[in-house]
């Protein structure tokens, strides 16, 4: 979260972020004493050496991704589309020459690109600071403060789009009128805060439930779409065993995109959340849980003792142990008994 905020400032020019220039000296000086490939490859290197302070704040953004939800696939993707957006012109450029007439010059336009870079930044570390705030149960990023905080982000970018304010370092970039292509993002960014706004008083935002927080977590919530659930599996199962109803257990996490959004498009819908609230026990686990067991517990696995401090870690070991997946969201039927009646069933 806070990288991304240092990203973001960056991008509003508070300052910025560069590699030493002797760096790109070295690269350019090996590019002339060298020919083929070789040159080419020192040339392509001084080139990502010179545009660190652009790449950078997105290159980091992936890397974040990686690293704090072990995600590989879409970080591997977005590195794909940088590095195909950087080789294209090249290749363009190579194949036809004439066109390097019609490129079009650094300027203004490049600093409302950085600007829109780091408002989009800004949401995103929100993002990062929510899945935080739920695995440590901190409650100082509910959804409605969340909510709050995107409203304000991206009015703000609209409102910068149409002209209304500029940063200092800049300065106004608009002061002859504004494009109307810059116009039709303007008005983009203004409509999406104002679909934000219904969000306060509970309404589902279907559009974007996987990247804000649960509907539990908000206070003032008229929708009262929330499925009675546990978060103990063994108070759930005492519970099932007490009333003789099925176990719908849900394996999920905190940091899950795909466990929000099928609680948004799926397990809220009437039908299927009347049909869970009325025939099952529902037990939501959070896998990424960062809440302390009372006493770590010590079990065996693939050979090894491993100690579980947090529910997390407890409820993530009993997926892997009787269910051998670790892939969340997860959904199975069970028993009073904890016998398997249906799934198990992934996203």
């Amino acid at each position: 979260f806070a990288l991304l905020v240092v990203f973001a400032i960056s991008f509003f020019g508070a300052f910025e972020l560069r590699l030493p220039s002797r760096w790109a000296d070295k690269m350019d000086s090996s590019a002339e004493k060298t020919s083929g490939l070789l040159s080419i490859f020192f040339m392509a290197f001084t080139l990502a050496i010179v545009s660190f302070s652009c790449t950078g704040p997105i290159i980091g953004t992936l890397l974040v991704e990686a690293a704090s939800t072990g995600s590989k696939l879409g970080p591997a993707i977005g590195m794909l589309g940088f590095s195909l957006a950087l080789a294209i012109p090249f290749g363009l450029f190579a194949m036809f020459p004439s066109l390097l007439k019609s490129v079009p010059k650094s300027g203004g336009w490049m600093n409302t690109v950085k600007v829109v870079l780091g408002f989009l930044e800004l949401a995103l570390s929100l993002k990062f600071l929510s899945v935080a705030d739920l695995a440590y149960g901190w409650h100082i990023l509910d959804r409605e403060v969340f909510l709050v905080l995107w409203i304000a982000v991206f009015g703000m970018l609209g409102i910068y789009l149409l002209g209304g304010f500029a940063f200092a370092h800049y300065g106004h970039d608009s002061k002859s009128g504004i494009s109307v292509f810059r116009f039709f993002l303007a008005m983009i960014s203004l409509s999406f805060s104002v679909y934000l706004i219904p969000g306060l008083w509970g309404a589902p935002l279907k559009a974007v439930s996987a990247f804000v927080p649960p509907l539990y977590t908000q206070d003032f919530n008229l929708s009262g779409t929330h499925i009675e659930e546990y978060d103990d599996f063994e108070a759930g199962m005492a519970a099932a065993r007490r009333d003789g109803k099925p176990v719908f257990v849900d394996f999920s996490g905190y940091g899950c995109v795909n466990c929000r959004k099928m609680e948004s498009a799926v397990l809220a819908d009437d039908e299927v959340k009347t049909m869970l609230d009325n025939n099952f026990v529902v037990i939501t686990l959070m896998v990424d849980s960062r809440k302390p067991l009372p006493k770590p517990m010590e079990v065996e696995e693939n050979g090894k003792t491993i100690t579980l401090d947090t529910y997390g870690e407890k409820w993530s070991y009993l997926q892997r142990y009787k269910f051998k997946s670790n892939a969340q969201p997860y959904y199975v039927v069970l028993d009073p008994d904890g016998q398997l009646l249906s799934g198990p069933v992934a996203y």
